[in-house]
């Protein structure tokens, strides 16, 4: 049988790896991101049949669009992967750069999770208990607040929190989709902030799909990061304010 994952966010860091990843266990993958051209070397060299959507997810209406075209195109849509996302810092609060943070990582988050849930809703799959799985990349930043990267961190508490709304949701609803929240300490790539338990996009990858075979609800990446999210959660409000300032 046919399985499909479409990665947003597949052109680089944990979206490529993920995708070469899932390729490697039988998947055909659709690859969206912004750079057509690295996309489409990434997807020569998959094992399985890859196809390309060039997205922006900052215009939401034309990625929604792009994302259900993509989805038209492929034989089978199992799991998409939202994985695009900025990380500046930005202690002056520069406007520009809190804004593009918000419009990719909230605006374009959501352009994308809904588009996938109409998808799989209006196309239920009799052959599988399952009728789709949603994956989004959020953050153990979403735990905490840092006076460097205020809308990244807040971003990812959003992403965190709406990925458990769309669970809930499940509960009523008659399609059967699994949602799943992953949320990586310091990975490899041009986003990380530190090196602290740093693992490569490769690692991250694995145990990601691992995640997804399991139909987790929430893992760590790697999963020794759950150790923080604890501590910052026992944390004394002072104590956070200076680790994070």
């Amino acid at each position: 049988m046919t399985r499909g994952a479409i990665i947003v966010g597949a052109s680089s860091g944990i979206g490529e790896a993920l995708a070469r990843e899932l390729a490697d266990e039988g998947y055909q993958i659709g690859l969206a991101a912004r750079r057509t051209e690295r996309m489409r070397e990434i997807g020569t060299a998959l094992p399985t049949k890859a196809y390309v959507a060039t997205m922006d997810v900052t215009d939401t209406d034309d990625a929604r669009e792009g994302f259900f075209e993509l989805a038209d195109a492929m034989p089978a849509v199992d799991v998409v992967v939202v994985s695009a996302g900025v990380a500046d810092e930005n202690y002056d609060l520069e406007w520009e750069v809190e804004r593009r943070t918000i419009d990719v990582n909230v605006r374009g988050f959501t352009a994308i999770a809904t588009a996938a849930m109409e998808y799989f809703e209006s196309n239920p799959d009799p052959a599988s208990d399952r009728d789709g799985h949603l994956v989004g990349i959020s953050s153990v930043a979403a735990h905490f607040g840092n006076g460097g990267t205020a809308s990244y961190n807040a971003s990812k508490a959003y992403v965190s929190r709406y990925l458990e709304g769309l669970r809930n949701r499940q509960a009523g609803s008659d399609a059967d989709v699994a949602i799943t929240t992953i949320e990586p300490g310091f990975v490899d790539t041009d986003l990380s902030y530190g090196s602290f338990w740093e693992c490569s996009p490769e690692t991250a990858a694995t145990q990601i799909a691992r995640a997804i075979r399991k139909e987790k609800s929430h893992a760590y990446v790697t999963r020794r990061w759950r150790l923080v999210a604890w501590a910052i959660a026992a944390m004394p409000a002072f104590l956070e304010r200076r680790l994070f300032s």
